[in-house]
């Protein structure tokens, strides 16, 4: 069985936020067991798991992404909507537009140090849609 949701998160500023409340607040009564897949529907902004106890894990992945993939370059093209943009269609490449998670006894499989992260890569990125997949 396939259940299937569409949700709109906020706008988020540039930087790495963590989600699961609106994530599990969208969620009906999970299966016993199953996946949830989240596809997010933007080309700038990204989805992943990764550690949720540490702020300054986000800071970090700023300051890493930035530097593997820098703004202002004279090799980009693809400029006329902000020279935060090609960058960011870059690092929603890298990172990926989805995530496939465990359910395991009604719940999210994620360990304790794990949360689910919008990925925003825009100065001004508005709201981000992102469909929720239930497969049991």
């Amino acid at each position: 069985m396939i259940q299937q949701f569409e949700i709109r998160l906020p706008a988020y500023s540039r930087g790495y936020h963590l989600i699961d409340s609106e994530i599990l607040g969208h969620l009906p009564n999970l299966p016993k067991t199953g996946i949830l897949n989240l596809f997010i529907k933007h080309t700038s902004a990204a989805l992943t798991i990764n550690e949720n106890a540490d702020p300054s894990v986000r800071v970090d992945f700023d300051s890493i992404m930035d530097c593997i993939v820098p703004e202002n370059k004279s090799y980009y093209t693809h400029t006329l909507e902000g020279s935060d943009d090609m960058p960011a269609h870059v690092k929603t490449s890298l990172l990926g537009p989805d995530l496939s998670i465990p359910i395991t006894n009604h719940q999210l499989s994620l360990g304790t140090w794990q949360g689910i992260y919008l990925c925003e890569f825009r100065n001004r990125g508005g709201r981000r849609n992102i469909v929720l997949s239930i497969y049991s």
